[in-house]
């Protein structure tokens, strides 16, 4: 009877903390979201921070606009537009993690900026040594 007991509970709770497809894919696109407004607020913190050295922010907007060509590109490189349904129901889920990974990188990248590099290394470019 205990056996019993074990695996109906088990059942249940399995059953009751399973996702459908949409929800997975609206938690997915909801991290890519969040990932992509951590991104912008970067961006905007480093145009404030930096907006007297014109010639940076001139160069840093021309690399954002390339880096979203070469996001945009990289998505279609991973998931060429095929026949609806060819890559399965989880493509949607799929396109917004890797969406948010670029995003995330792109992230790091840029936060340099913002936190500076150490005093003493010799190939700080534009960043504010801290």
């Amino acid at each position: 009877m205990k056996k019993i007991t074990f695996l109906f509970l088990l059942f249940f709770s399995l059953i009751s903390f399973s996702q459908t497809q949409l929800e997975t894919d609206e938690e997915a696109y909801n991290n890519y979201y969040k990932s992509d407004r951590e991104l912008n607020i970067i961006y905007q913190q480093i145009l404030e921070e930096y907006k007297s050295d014109i010639e940076f922010i001139k160069n840093l907007k021309k690399a954002q606009k390339i880096w979203i060509t070469f996001r945009d590109a990289e998505m279609l490189a991973k998931f060429p537009k095929r026949e609806p349904g060819y890559y399965g129901s989880i493509q949607p889920t799929c396109w917004s993690n890797y969406l948010q990974e670029l995003t995330e990188e792109r992230t790091k990248r840029l936060k340099i900026w913002l936190t500076g590099i150490e005093e003493g290394n010799m190939c700080s470019g534009s960043v504010n040594i801290k």
